[in-house]
């Protein structure tokens, strides 16, 4: 949420850095509506200062002995009357809350220009892509030889945009996701922490998943109003929901392994082969709540992170910045971390590291005391893939082929494979 105090001083300064990303404020309603809310917000305050000063009155007179059935009667007038006004108001205040959570964040003035996608600013590389001398197969084709992609399995129990791993390429996905958090939570010092896949839909507000976005979701039909995570992020980051966090704890540093669960409703006729784009899917989220002043040392770190993952694994990978057109609703700032996918030719994202400053904290009212005011204010909130599972094997499959059709299992992988040095047809 954008800070309320930001949208009554500078509306125009906010609908300016908006219009980075294409979103058009209506200003003149805003406005509107804040004129309202102003005129009932004095409105009540004259009638509560006059009640108040009312009964004052009638302890007064009481004292002298006087008749107060005109002042009794008075207040009760008064109070008929402040109910009326908190009505308005409170329905102005609604109404503009609901504005102001369909807002997307405001954009780090580092965040290059541009529309979409093609206006990303590459970085960083790492890592020479594998000269083949063979044709490379994309992971489906090597992922069925080796009897280890059922994606016909998974259409006859849920249909498309899932799969069923098998034997040998079921245990190199569970060993990535291993590798992950061992290697964040033993060498970059995050705490590993398990939490539910069921979320209710505050937890998702508070993370701007909703009500913008409830068509990405998955509802379940239920009495309590359950959706499934589309992300750890959502019920990590909510960990400090309402809380007020002392400041000798931050940063806070977490990493989940979760399934997630997404519609993809937005990407009909996209990604249809493969594994690229599911329903259900695997990541390793990092989360980090920091103190403001820390927050764009941490996107760096975050992302330093992400990317060690591949340097691991040895993936090429690059590292780009998302322009303000592409950048997610929650987040000022986003890199991207691409793998290489010798099949496509290109790289493929496979790491989103964002941060959402105080975006979301205001959302979920998640707090620190700053010692230099004494006050509570809000945190800065971050999150990223580190890094998403199934892409991850995806790119080992692909990067790691034979001309056979076998896979070697990546050294950073053999003991958690154990000691398999090779996938081969079974």
């Amino acid at each position: 949420m954008i800070d309320p105090k930001l949208l009554r001083s500078d509306l125009q300064g906010v609908a300016r850095n908006l219009a980075r990303r294409g979103f058009v404020l209506d200003v003149p309603k805003l406005t509107a509506l804040e004129e309202q809310r102003k005129r009932w917000q004095m409105e009540s305050d004259r009638l509560r200062s006059e009640r108040n000063a009312n009964a004052k009155s009638v302890g007064m007179a009481k004292g002298r002995g006087e008749e107060t059935g005109p002042l009794i009667a008075r207040g009760e007038q008064l109070t008929h009357e402040l109910a009326r006004v908190d009505e308005s108001l409170n329905a102005v205040q609604a109404e503009l809350e609901r504005w102001q959570l369909g807002l997307p964040n405001l954009l780090h003035d580092s965040v290059p220009d541009g529309a979409d996608e093609t206006a990303n600013v590459e970085l960083a590389r790492r890592g020479e892509p594998r000269r083949f001398e063979f044709t490379p197969r994309d992971h489906v084709e090597l992922g069925e030889r080796l009897g280890g992609l059922d994606f016909e399995a998974a259409t006859r129990i849920s249909g498309a945009r899932f799969v069923v791993l098998r034997g040998a390429v079921s245990r190199l996905h569970r060993a990535l996701a291993q590798f992950m958090l061992d290697l964040h939570t033993r060498e970059h010092g995050y705490t590993e922490v398990y939490v539910p896949y069921l979320v209710q839909s505050q937890a998702l507000v508070g993370t701007g998943q909703l009500p913008k976005f409830e068509q990405d979701l998955f509802a379940v039909r239920s009495e309590q109003g359950f959706y499934l995570i589309p992300t750890a992020e959502v019920p990590v980051t909510n960990l400090v929901r309402e809380q007020i966090v002392a400041a000798e704890s931050l940063p806070l540093k977490f990493v989940c392994h979760t399934p997630c669960f997404r519609s993809e409703a937005g990407a009909a006729g996209k990604d249809t082969r493969g594994m690229i784009r599911m329903h259900q899917f695997d990541k390793v989220e990092l989360v980090q709540i920091v103190r403001p002043e820390d927050s764009y040392a941490a996107l760096e770190q975050l992302t330093s992170d992400a990317r060690r993952v591949l340097e691991a694994l040895e993936i090429p990978y690059r590292v780009v910045a998302l322009c303000a057109g592409d950048v997610g609703g929650s987040s000022a700032k986003t890199y991207d971390i691409e793998a290489w996918l010798p099949s496509q030719k290109r790289y493929r994202e496979i790491s989103s590291c964002s941060n959402c400053e105080a975006y979301q904290a205001r959302r979920m009212h998640a707090r620190w005391r700053n010692p230099a005011t004494g006050k509570p204010e809000p945190v800065h909130t971050l999150n990223g893939s580190g890094v998403a599972v199934g892409r991850a094997l995806i790119a080992v499959l692909e990067n790691y082929q034979d001309e056979d059709g076998s896979v070697t299992v990546p050294r950073a992988l053999a003991t958690y494979m154990g000691g398999c040095e090779r996938i081969e047809r079974s």
